[in-house]
């Protein structure tokens, strides 16, 4: 049986692209905001009808990227690690997820090194992997470690397509995966996706040591975000133009479920960046 989880989402009621702050952003080319709040609601009710828990922080006006709530913050063990954001643009958004938290009980934290929320910090099993090369300090995976008292790994991202380490990598089982679909041919708990040629030469010999048996993307599913997906342990929620990576899952023993975000993408994100865990304490 597939465990619930509970998922943090921005409904994209201001979403646009007035300005440009990663590869994928083009301020000269037009966004449709309704076509992106019905990518949106598709995308929230497949979280739904699969039993998950989605709960809904507001939007807020002349901040459009609020939707891409995985930057908003990061939740391991119920403890809450705020983002500071490296570009201006965005940092405002900390302090209107960190205040979501604080309302309802969690204990929050307010980063002092820069961070960028479940963009940079993925767990996989009892590990963070955690990037660094464009948004977020090695400062920070420190400040991490000593917070939850997990072994944070740093990763480092070098093309600048893949800015966030959630683009790069996609957590298929973390510490809850069902261990009766190891027997259906998976290799069980702690298992990821991850492009090679999105990291450094000494990040691909550290991630092929950890992670043996991962599953290798392509370029060419990568380049669509294929990677920025959300896994339960059983379904895989992607882009449904990373046509080779869901066949990989298929074989795995994953069910892949195509959603299409490809107006999100104009901002840079799909279903992981649309989407911040909220983990509960151990």
């Amino acid at each position: 049986m597939t465990q619930a989880h509970r998922y943090l989402m921005c409904r994209p009621d201001h979403f646009t692209v007035s300005y440009e702050i990663n590869p994928w952003m083009n301020s000269r080319v037009p966004t449709d905001t309704a076509l992106a709040v019905k990518q949106w609601e598709w995308l929230r009710d497949v979280y739904l009808d699969l039993g998950h828990t989605v709960e809904l922080i507001d939007p807020v006006p002349g901040l459009p990227d609020m939707v891409y709530a995985a930057n908003g913050a990061t939740v391991v063990d119920g403890v809450v690690y705020g983002a500071r954001f490296t570009v201006a643009q965005r940092a405002s958004e900390a302090a209107v997820y960190l205040d979501w938290f604080a309302r309802r009980g969690f204990a929050v934290h307010d980063a002092v090194h820069r961070n960028e929320g479940e963009g940079d910090l993925l767990t996989v099993g009892e590990r963070i992997l955690a990037g660094t090369g464009f948004r977020t300090e090695v400062a920070a995976h420190r400040e991490a470690a000593a917070l939850w008292g997990r072994e944070v790994v740093t990763l480092e991202l070098v093309d600048p397509r893949f800015y966030h380490l959630d683009t790069a990598v996609i957590v298929l089982e973390g510490s809850d995966g069902d261990p009766g679909d190891r027997g259906r041919g998976r290799p069980g708990p702690g298992q990821i996706a991850y492009y090679p040629g999105a990291f450094s030469p000494a990040s691909v010999d550290l991630l092929a040591a950890l992670f043996p048996d991962a599953v290798l993307a392509t370029e060419a599913d990568a380049t669509v975000l294929g990677l920025n997906g959300v896994s339960d342990g059983t379904h895989v929620v992607l882009s449904p133009r990373a046509t080779r990576l869901a066949g990989q899952l298929t074989e795995r023993g994953y069910t892949p479920i195509a959603v299409d975000t490809s107006e999100l993408l104009l901002g840079g994100g799909g279903a992981k960046c649309c989407t911040l865990e909220i983990r509960p304490a151990r």
